[in-house]
């Protein structure tokens, strides 16, 4: 889902106002910063481990999946801008992972796929060779 000004004022429909309860809103901020924390460390871990961020990954799984997509499909499979889309798409083109194709219905439209070498990159890409913490883990799972 890309975001932009009706998303935002649509997700605040789905989210009823409790009153304010300080400690019950402390607790959920504190685990929140634990969750945030937690992803940014398997994050580090991910990238130091395939040379991809999460996002990158995300995108080189879903074009596995589905073999051939466009930025936008991508994108809104991934739930990210047009924007960060085009950017993660350069990253995973510059370094050979993917590779532009002409669209089959509409030969103006760009699509994506993986090259030989994203296709290996995936078959590597595995929950045990990146470290969960606990706390992600018992999300997760």
């Amino acid at each position: 889902m890309k975001q932009n000004a009706s998303n935002a004022a649509n997700a605040s429909e789905f989210v009823p106002w409790v009153p304010f309860n300080h400690s019950v809103n402390m607790k959920n901020l504190c685990r929140i910063r634990d969750i945030q924390r937690s992803i940014a460390t398997y994050e580090m871990g991910f990238e130091q481990k395939f040379g991809i961020c999460l996002n990158e990954g995300m995108a080189l799984c879903s074009l596995n999946e589905s073999k051939t997509l466009t930025s936008g499909q991508l994108g809104d499979m991934l739930g990210i801008t047009s924007s960060n889309m085009s950017k993660v798409l350069r990253s995973i083109e510059s370094k050979g992972l993917v590779q532009r194709c002409v669209g089959e219905n509409d030969r103006r439209q760009m699509c994506f796929s993986l090259t030989d070498k994203g296709k290996q990159l995936v078959s590597g890409l595995g929950c045990e060779d990146a470290r969960m913490s606990d706390l992600l883990s018992n999300i997760i799972v």
